[in-house]
């Protein structure tokens, strides 16, 4: 007779024997596991090697979990260490508010976590510690305190770490209000054993307003490392930091066309930027300065700076540069000039964290378009400006050769309340004694939000306008109403905010002449230039002022007039944008009934040759 052994039911004993040795099998295997795909020590991240393009400016995902709605940047801190920071608020991803029709929800909002850490052997005697620098507000939104009255939480950014069951523990937090442009660097220890683990991660989180751009928090030059201690406070690193000032001297980006008609006088005097050193004992560095067309590929200015200049310890430093005027485009339609600045640095000789090459934020650029359009911003807002109805916005331009224009491009920031199809104007004026003139065109359009943040859209004219010398581009509200105000990025680190004018319903003011507007910065508002002539011109200096557009009476009970016999044709809205009826008049007719409509607000688009208009409509039967 046969016994089969691996048919005998084991003893109890046995049993457990057995199940334990598996037991530690897999946690050998699930650690081990983890450990193989967990990054090792030292981590190190200053953000420096972030893409900078618009809708991509996402962390890197060798460090970083996905779907983080962290914003990766280098206008929205202020006296930030190194070139790049991680910015938070309330928008996600793609842009997009977190919560939209709901102005006042609060809640998480961006949160940034790492890629799993191999801390597994590890114990509070390594002296383990995570260090970052942190700001509130820069140029975004302040953090709020709080009210212990009406029991609002505070704005808080907070930092936690994964320990060994899985489980998030808040390790430090500070909450906002109050404002101060350093940035604070923080040494936090990781002392508990429950963090000492293949699959050990930390995260940054914050909690404020859910609806928008609002309670910013800025995140740079993040360390983890063993054998470290609070005085571990000095690294030797030279970078790069500050962003470049614009390479012309006019604009951030102009037509080609109009580029070539004088090189020489587009051109920025100087090139500007500064360094920072992080080290406690002073430096030598050299730079080198480059600009290449990336259509053509072709080097255009190639200017190494080899004498070698001292930086004293803990301090930044100017670099200025002289770009030269660039030709030779022959039968070119667009180049993209990226001018560069690399530094040259020791930085990878005797480096203060083994294993990272700190040359990695030596390098900065920035790119100027001589494309189709003219632009004074820089392709990224820091926060956005809002006008109401009866106010206008208007942006100066100034030709080289006359031109045509086919429409403009402009950045709509997401604010609270979904305005996607809700109306606004656009207008172009020609120039009066240096301020906006005569409104020599006119077009309404539905807000349509980018795709992505510091993405634009093109708004087409119906017709191309032709100018000259001088023009002037702005915008008017239409509805009344706050929660419906249109909200247009603003770049505040544009040093051309003096071609800005507002108007307030009687005169145009200059941006930083009086109280009225005095803003440092630039609307995203871009008009496209190069479109098919058409009829309408800007040559008459002082023309005479159009008849205005306009149905009476308002309110009504529902019929309406007008007096000017040329309008063709009449479009009526609802208060969010959306065309419920259009009528073409017939010769001699200037009247029209729309007692069939309920009570409500309603918007009236009126037509007549090249000019259009927008009007609020109350019905009240």
């Amino acid at each position: 007779m046969r016994i089969d052994f691996l048919c005998q039911p084991p003893t109890p004993f046995a049993g457990r024997r057995l199940r334990g040795i598996w037991l530690i099998l897999l946690v050998l295997s699930y650690s081990t596991g983890r450990g193989q795909g967990s990054l090792k020590l030292p981590f190190f991240e200053d953000f420096s090697t972030a893409s900078g393009r618009p809708g991509i400016d996402r962390p890197d995902p060798a460090r970083w979990q996905p779907g983080s709605g962290v914003y990766i940047n280098n206008t929205m801190a202020i006296n930030h260490p190194t070139i790049n920071v991680a910015s938070f608020d309330g928008l996600a991803a793609n842009g997009r508010p977190y919560v939209q029709n709901n102005s006042l929800a609060q809640g998480y909002t961006d949160t940034l976590t790492s890629q799993p850490i191999n801390l597994a052997g590890l114990t509070a005697a390594d002296s383990v510690y995570l260090s970052f620098y942190w700001q509130a507000k820069g140029e975004g939104e302040l953090p709020d305190p709080g009210d212990s009255l009406s029991r609002q939480a505070g704005d808080s950014l907070t930092v936690q770490f994964l320990d060994n069951t899985n489980r998030w523990r808040t390790v430090w937090a500070k909450v906002g209000g109050v404002v101060n442009n350093n940035f604070f660097q923080v040494f936090v220890p990781v002392r508990n054993q429950v963090y000492f683990h293949a699959g050990f991660a930390f995260r940054f989180r914050t909690f404020g307003r859910e609806s928008g751009p609002f309670d910013t928090w800025h995140i740079d030059y993040i360390y983890l490392n063993k054998g470290r201690s609070v005085n571990d406070r000095f690294v030797k690193d030279v970078a790069v930091r500050q962003s470049l000032t614009p390479l012309l001297k006019r604009y951030t980006a102009m037509p080609l066309s109009q580029y070539v008609v004088n090189p020489a006088a587009e051109m920025a005097d100087t090139v500007t930027t500064d360094i920072n050193n992080l080290f406690n004992n002073f430096n030598f560095t050299t730079f080198r300065f480059t600009v290449r067309d990336e259509v053509s590929g072709r080097l255009v200015q190639e200017d190494p700076q080899t004498t070698s200049t001292l930086i004293s310890s803990l301090s930044s430093q100017r670099k200025v540069v002289k770009p030269t005027p660039i030709t030779g485009f022959n039968q070119a339609t667009r180049a993209m000039l990226r001018y560069k600045v690399d530094l040259l640095t020791s930085d990878d000789q005797n480096p203060s964290i083994p294993g990272v090459n700190l040359r990695i934020n030596d390098t900065i650029s920035a790119v100027a378009a001589l494309d189709d359009y003219y632009a004074y911003d820089d392709g990224s807002w820091e926060y956005a400006q809002q006008i109401r109805q009866r106010e206008q916005i208007a942006v100066r331009f100034i030709l080289n050769k006359p031109d045509a224009i086919g429409g403009i491009r402009a950045c709509i920031v997401p604010f609270m309340t979904n305005q996607t199809g809700q109306a606004f104007i656009i207008n172009v004026y020609n120039n009066r004694a240096g301020r906006p003139g005569t409104a020599i065109y006119q077009q309404s359009f539905l807000t349509q939000y980018p795709a992505s943040r510091n993405g634009f859209v093109d708004y087409k004219f119906s017709k191309s306008v032709s100018v000259k010398d001088t023009f002037y581009v702005g915008y008017q509200q239409v509805s009344s109403s706050d929660t419906a105000l249109l909200r247009l990025g603003f770049d505040k680190n544009s040093p051309f905010g003096s071609q800005i004018f507002y108007n307030s319903g009687t005169s145009w003011d200059q941006n930083g002449s009086s109280a009225a507007l005095n803003v440092r910065g630039a609307f995203m508002l871009r008009p496209v230039m190069g479109a098919k002539p058409d009829t309408i011109v800007t040559a008459i200096p002082e023309p005479e002022p159009l008849s205005p557009l306009r149905a009476y009476p308002n309110p009504t009970t529902g019929l309406i007039r007008w007096d000017d016999p040329t309008i063709n044709r009449l479009e009526i809205m609802s208060s969010g944008g959306r065309l419920l009826s259009s009528f073409e008049p017939s010769r001699g007719q200037q009247t029209l009934d729309l007692s069939y409509l309920p009570d409500g607000f309603y918007l009236v688009r009126l037509f007549a040759a090249k000019r259009t208009s927008v009007h609020k409509l109350i019905i009240q039967h």
